[in-house]
């Protein structure tokens, strides 16, 4: 009989189907959130865990203290006050924070401190001292390679470090050996007869 049939159900607004689905956003978005605060607490634990180190810069051991993540140019800068190295916030595509590592032209913000442990580390401020001034600082002088001056002592470093090694350089080899370092002023006519006129000399 018709009073004996149960009252048909209506369609609830929530169903086991949407539920589910609910329950499987909930667990992901709180799987999301867990793995989000491992990490920031991983990263945390990295920021805290700074260690003593010695560093040989310009003929010197320095005791500096370092991150894992602390680069040679953040040391440079920021503990060392040896600003001749250019910071342009982790690009490192132009030579400004050229240093030389064991005697090699080298991006100091690429280099964590951590490796340049137990090697040479040498600045533009290593080329002068007192009166004496390096060659290759007289000869960008002489023959005008800078304008803005902010590539000017990656260049510099960059060019002592390459005559060290090619000291009777050849036109093509100066300019591929330079070829790491950009001057957005187009300074190359200067960079280039001071490289040539030095390695006639010898590298001087």
């Amino acid at each position: 009989m018709k009073d004996n049939v149960p009252p048909s159900r209506g369609r609830s607004a929530f169903n086991r189907r949407d539920f589910l689905k609910g329950s499987g956003a909930a667990v992901a978005a709180t799987s999301l959130v867990e793995a989000q605060r491992e990490a920031q607490a991983a990263e945390d634990k990295v920021v805290a865990g700074s260690t003593k180190l010695t560093l040989n810069v310009n003929g010197k051991d320095v005791e500096v203290s370092v991150e894992p993540r602390t680069t040679l140019l953040e040391v440079l800068r920021y503990q060392l006050n040896l600003t001749g190295a250019k910071d342009l916030q982790d690009v490192s595509v132009d030579g400004a924070d050229t240093v030389m590592i064991d005697g090699k032209a080298t991006y100091a913000g690429s280099v964590l401190a951590l490796q340049a442990r137990g090697k040479q580390v040498r600045t533009v401020e290593s080329l002068r001292s007192s009166d004496k001034v390096d060659p290759v600082i007289s000869g960008f002088v002489k023959h005008d390679a800078m304008q803005c001056g902010y590539c000017t002592p990656g260049f510099v470093v960059a060019t002592r470090a390459f005559l060290d090694k090619r000291p009777n350089a050849t036109l093509e080899e100066i300019r591929a050996g330079l070829g790491g370092n950009i001057c957005r002023c187009g300074t190359y006519d200067g960079i280039t007869k001071c490289n040539l006129e030095l390695a006639q000399k010898g590298g001087a």
